[in-house]
């Protein structure tokens, strides 16, 4: 279980994120949505450890990161695994050690060992034979789920993704969902996704937190929006103005 208890952030004198309490569903797909720099970026990378909050509480199976020290935040970093909106993949290493590099630096696997979680991760992403090609060599589409098989070979409980369908066309941004929403399931892992996608939201948005100029607006489930957004002119206009 990840809950947010007041949570708040500034730049300088520029305050981003206000107040923000929220809980997210163990197990299943949770989606941030809100328009660009609304703030839901910021709110990833402070449960990530990237940023940190001014105040406010980050709390992850009842330890609160926020306020732990540095060694036992990265027993929960070691829980983590984060889908970055550009993959973040290094041009410099093949496909292979791309997805290797997390189990170099945290597990101490053996070299075959390592290659065998590979070709695992892979393997369940959908992936054959890219083993050794740059990532200059693959389509955007391959490099997301090159991105996914990184985030999950290390033993997570939480995976983190920013925006998984930027930049990709329809056909492959529901492929990446259906992938994203069967690893969740089969894994139990909590996911949590940012997005502006409404057909994201709309098929696999089983816990939704709607945004809105930093402050959290609304918090609810895909099967409820509808009905809600006749209320709340601040959702209905965000829908509105999304691309399905």
């Amino acid at each position: 279980m990840i809950e947010l208890n007041h949570v708040n952030k500034s730049f300088n004198e520029k305050q981003v994120l206000f107040d923000i309490s929220a809980s997210f569903v163990p197990g299943k797909p949770n989606l941030i949505i809100g328009a660009s720099g609304c703030g839901k970026s910021v709110l990833l990378k402070c449960m990530v450890g990237l940023m940190t909050p001014e105040t406010g509480h980050i709390v992850y199976d009842g330890r609160d990161f926020v306020s732990l020290e540095y060694e036992k935040k990265k027993d929960i970093r070691r829980e983590l695994g984060m889908l970055f909106q550009g993959t973040a993949l290094f041009d410099s290493l093949t496909v292979q050690e791309n997805i290797e590099f997390p189990l170099k630096m945290f597990s101490k696997m053996t070299p075959a060992e390592r290659i065998d979680r590979v070709n695992f991760c892979l393997e369940r992403v959908h992936l054959k034979d890219v083993n050794d090609k740059y990532p200059a060599e693959i389509s955007g589409g391959m490099k997301k789920r090159v991105g996914i098989a990184r985030a999950i070979v290390l033993d997570i409980k939480y995976l983190f993704c920013d925006e998984p369908n930027s930049g990709l066309d329809p056909i492959t941004s529901r492929v990446i969902d259906e992938l994203l929403e069967d690893i969740t399931s089969e894994y139990q892992i909590t996911t949590i996704i940012n997005s502006h996608d409404m057909k994201t939201v709309y098929d696999i948005g089983e816990k939704i937190i709607f945004i809105f100029k930093g402050k959290k607006w609304w918090e609810g489930n895909r099967h409820e929006i509808d009905a809600v957004r006749k209320e709340n002119k601040e959702l209905d206009s965000f829908i509105k103005a999304s691309q399905f």
